[in-house]
């Protein structure tokens, strides 16, 4: 992990004056002189992350997905996360390209020419430095760090809202109904660690792991956090309806809009953890 940071060193002095050498998630090293001026970002939380710290005026284009702040609503929307056009890409004439490391994209924009980074976060200090690594994309870098101290204040503030009687009870999130689970490791694994939950899913077996339903089963969480679409299904999954959480109807199902929020690594999330806590508390009480 310690390796896999370092190499993910947010910015780099390179040798010519005003050019910065940024590295990105694949390991791979981008030159920009000077500050983008015409940034492409396809990914949510990488538009909301670049917003945040004041770079939202140089966004040209985005993902069909990304919708926060409001003002990136206007932007050219060039196609969902696996389909996006690469001729509207080009179209914009960006400076610089932001994809997630999934992107089948990176490979091509670089052949042509076009610089392109790719970064992701899963975890809360990779969020941390998904904001820095932005701060200083837009020669903003102080910014980084004004936002994530709102975001722990915002965390705090979830946490003493939520009440005492949840205090170590232990919880399921699932993200997934395959079921994709999110664990301790994961930046949504902090905020649940944060609030005084116990995670059922151990950091050992990774950030968002693909479990066996039975693992849940034998765990028996006395909450579960899933989305309001999956939730009317879980009594119905084999042996569920004599998991705890299911038996006494303590499941949070988050509303479409909540679930975006929890679901986006970046600088809402210490508005994932607030509204955690309005959907647990609202829960009957352990």
């Amino acid at each position: 992990m310690i390796a896999r940071l370092l190499a993910l060193a947010l910015v780099l002095l390179s040798g010519s004056a005003g050019a910065l050498t940024h590295t990105d998630d694949l390991g791979r090293q981008v030159t920009l002189r000077g500050a983008p001026q015409r940034i492409v970002a396809l990914g949510p939380s990488l538009v909301e992350s670049l917003c945040a710290v004041g770079g939202c005026d140089r966004l040209v284009g985005v993902d069909r997905f990304s919708n926060h702040p409001a003002s990136v609503q206007a932007l050219p929307k060039l196609g969902g996360l696996g389909e996006v056009s690469l001729e509207q890409v080009l179209r914009l004439k960006p400076d610089l390209v932001l994809l997630t490391p999934a992107s089948r994209l990176h490979d091509r924009l670089a052949q042509l020419g076009v610089p392109v980074l790719a970064l992701d976060a899963q975890s809360l200090p990779e969020v941390q430095r998904l904001l820095r690594h932005m701060a200083t994309l837009v020669g903003e870098p102080a910014r980084a760090d004004a936002v994530w101290a709102q975001m722990q204040r915002e965390i705090d503030d979830a946490a003493a809202r939520l009440p005492a009687a949840w205090h170590g009870r232990s919880v399921y999130f699932e993200v997934d109904p395959t079921p994709f689970a999110a664990g301790e490791a994961s930046y949504i694994g902090a905020v649940l660690a944060r609030l005084q939950l116990r995670n059922i899913v151990p950091a050992a077996l990774g950030t968002f792991p693909q479990l066996n339903p039975e693992f849940v089963l034998r765990a028996q969480p006395a909450l579960i956090v899933v989305g309001e679409r999956e939730s009317p299904q879980l009594a119905q999954r084999p042996g569920w309806s004599r998991v705890p959480a299911v038996q006494h109807a303590r499941v949070c199902a988050l509303p479409r809009a909540d679930g975006e929020v929890v679901g986006r690594p970046g600088p809402r999330v210490g508005e994932a953890a607030r509204a955690l806590v309005r959907c647990i508390a609202a829960l009957p009480a352990p």
